[in-house]
C-alpha cells in the first residue's frame, strides 16, 4: 500500500505504475481515491474547526451563569448543542470515507522499482544469473516420485485416501532426507547470523490483509471455519505479523531472522504434468529468512537474501539460475522481486525453487511497523522475505542432481552430519 500523499501529489506516477503492471483496470481508482481524499479532508476540517468552536463558546458558560446571566448561559448551551449535533452527524461521514479509501488503496498496487523489467506475465522474466555447471547425465533420470519410490519412500495413494490429492507420506530415508535438508538450512542460515525462530501456523485476519494483496489471499488461504484464523500459507505472514503495530529502534536494526514452518496452500487453479507427484502441494515445510529494516538498507539485504538461498544450494552440488520477475509478475505489494531455480536433469530446464522479494514499506504501512531513529524521527520500517529451501519440491532437484547412474544417490557431504553419517543412500 503506499503513501495517500505520495499518491495525492503524483497521481501520474500511480498511473504509470499501474500501466506497467498491466492492470489498467486500476487506473480509475486513482482519480477516485483522489476525490475521497478531498472529500475526506473537508470534512475533517469543518469537524476540527466545528470542535473548536464549541470548545470556545462552552468556556462561555461558566461565566455567563456566574453573572447571574442565566438566559444567555442557556442560549450558548442551545448554540453548542447544535454544534456538537453537526459533529455527531460528520464523525461516522469521516469514518466511512477514510475505510473507503483505505479499500481503494489496498488495492492499488505499490511502485515497483526502476530496475525492473516491463513484461506482462512470467514468461517476460529475465535471467540474471547462472551458478553451477548444469549437466545432463548419460543414463536415465526417473520421475522424481519414482525415485523416492525405489526407496520405499512415499505413498501417494494412501495420502490421497486419507487427505486427497495434494499430500504425501514420506518415508524412511527420503523422510529423514527431507528433515535433513530444513535441519541444515536453519543452521546455515544461523551461522549467518540470523535469529532462529518457529512462529505461529495460524494468523488473524487483520494480519493476512496486512502481509499480502487479496488475489494472493484468495488462491492461497485456508480459513479455519467459525473462527478468526487462518492457515499460513508461508512463516513470512506470521513473522512480519509478529511487529504489528510497534514502533522499533533504529539501533536495533535490522531484525535478520529465519524460520520454520508447515505451509498450507490451496493452489487455485489447473498445473501440468511437471506438477503431479510433490511439485505443487497443498502442504509442505519450509525454512524462511525474513529481514526489517531502514529504507536505506533494504537494496543491500535485498541482495543478500537471494544469495544467501544461491550459496545453500551450491553447497549441496544443485546448479542454480536467479530470474529478475517482471512487472506483471509481481504481487501488488511487491518493490522488486526474483526467483531462484534449481537445475533439472530429467527436464533438461531450470525449475522454481524460492523467491526473494522486497516489500518496501507496504507491509509495515499495512501493519503500523514504525521505527524510531536517534534523532526522534518516526517512519515506516522496510519488509523483505525469501525462501532459504522447502522441501519437498527441494528433494526433486537434490534428488535429481545427485542419482548415480546404479540408483544410489549421493549425499552431498555438508548433508551427511544430519543423515547420520551416510554418504550414500541405497535402495
Amino acid at each position: 500500500m503506499i503513501d495517500i500523499k505520495f499518491l495525492r501529489e503524483n497521481p501520474e506516477i500511480v498511473k504509470e505504475n499501474i500501466r506497467k503492471k498491466f492492470q489498467d483496470e486500476k487506473l480509475p481508482l486513482v482519480d477516485e481515491v483522489i476525490a475521497l481524499d478531498l472529500e475526506s479532508r473537508k470534512t475533517q476540517t469543518e469537524a476540527d474547526e466545528l470542535r473548536a468552536k464549541a470548545n470556545k463558546i462552552a468556556k462561555q458558560i461558566g461565566g455567563l451563569m456566574k453573572q447571574g446571566k442565566k438566559e444567555e448561559a442557556e442560549q450558548v448551551k442551545q448554540e453548542v448543542a447544535g454544534i456538537n449535533r453537526r459533529i455527531a452527524e460528520l464523525e461516522p461521514k469521516e469514518a466511512e470515507i477514510r475505510e473507503k479509501i483505505r479499500s481503494i488503496m489496498m488495492v492499488i498496487p505499490n511502485i515497483i522499482d526502476p530496475s525492473v523489467p516491463i513484461g506482462k506475465d512470467d514468461s517476460c522474466n529475465v535471467e540474471i544469473e547462472k551458478f553451477g555447471e548444469p549437466v545432463v547425465p548419460d543414463f536415465e533420470i526417473p520421475y522424481h516420485t519414482d525415485i523416492m519410490a525405489k526407496f520405499d519412500g512415499i505413498d501417494l495413494d494412501a495420502a490421497g485416501k486419507v487427505s486427497g490429492n495434494g499430500f504425501y507420506y514420506l518415508l524412511g530415508d527420503i523422510a529423514r532426507l527431507h528433515s535433513a535438508v530444513l535441519a541444515y538450512a536453519r543452521d546455515f542460515m544461523i551461522d549467518r547470523g540470523f535469529t532462529y525462530v518457529i512462529p505461529p501456523f495460524m494468523i488473524h485476519a487483520n494480519v493476512v490483509a496486512g502481509v499480502m494483496s487479496f488475489p494472493e489471499m484468495d488462491a492461497m488461504m485456508y480459513k479455519i471455519e467459525g473462527e478468526d484464523l487462518y492457515l499460513i500459507g508461508t512463516s513470512e505472514h506470521s513473522m512480519i505479523g509478529r511487529f504489528i503495530d510497534s514502533m522499533n529502534d533504529e539501533a536495533k536494526l535490522p531484525y535478520t531472522l529465519t524460520s520454520y514452518s508447515p505451509c498450507f496452500r490451496k493452489e487455485k487453479g489447473a498445473h501440468g504434468i511437471e506438477e503431479r507427484g510433490v511439485y505443487r502441494i497443498h502442504q509442505f515445510e519450509k525454512q524462511e529468512m525474513i529481514v526489517i529494516c531502514k529504507p536505506e538498507d533494504s537494496r543491500m539485504w535485498y541482495d543478500r537474501l537471494w544469495k544467501n538461498t544461491v550459496d545453500l544450494f551450491r553447497s549441496l552440488d544443485i546448479p542454480v539460475r536467479t530470474l529478475e520477475c517482471c512487472s506483471g509478475d509481481l504481487a501488488d505489494l511487491k518493490v522488486k522481486s526474483c526467483d531462484v531455480e534449481a537445475w533439472s536433469p530429467r527436464q533438461k530446464k531450470y525449475f522454481e525453487v524460492g523467491s526473494c522479494s522486497n516489500l518496501g514499506d507496504a507491509q509495515a504501512r499495512r501493519l503500523g511497523i514504525r521505527v524510531k531513529g536517534a534523532d526522534g524521527k518516526k517512519y515506516l520500517a522496510h519488509t523483505l522475505n525469501n525462501t532459504v529451501v522447502a522441501p519437498p519440491r527441494m528433494l526433486i532437484a537434490f534428488l535429481e542432481n545427485n542419482l548415480q547412474a546404479d540408483g544410489s544417490v549421493r549425499i552431498p557431504e555438508v548433508l551427511r552430519p544430519y543423515m547420520g553419517g551416510k554418504a550414500e543412500l541405497r535402495a
